[in-house]
């Protein structure tokens, strides 16, 4: 898992030769810590798939780029375009279902 910043979001999620998998959180979010622990390991057990963390409240302007309003957002983007999103908690097979 990486942690994307607007530092790094050119390189590690639009120029990606992988399918990411964004997921939208912060550290007060509920919602958040729980499907925590379900990203972490669709991290690992996929190789395929490139899986970033963008904590809203260090990078706002990512968040707003995106018009996050609710959290936890995941967003699918796939050559550099967003091709899906989910808002709130979901099973490991509603996340992987954005991304295939």
């Amino acid at each position: 898992m990486i942690e994307i910043t607007k530092e790094n979001f050119e390189t590690e999620v639009v120029k990606s030769d992988k399918p990411v998998l964004l997921d939208f959180w912060a550290t007060w979010c509920g919602p958040c810590q729980m499907i925590a622990p379900i990203i972490k390991e669709i991290a690992e057990e996929n190789e395929d798939i490139k899986v970033g963390k963008i904590d809203v409240d260090k990078e706002g302007e990512l968040a707003m780029n995106f018009g996050i309003v609710s959290i936890p957002t995941l967003i699918a983007i796939k050559d550099g375009k967003a091709v899906n999103q989910a808002v709130g908690l979901r099973s490991k097979e509603q996340i992987l279902e954005l991304i295939k």
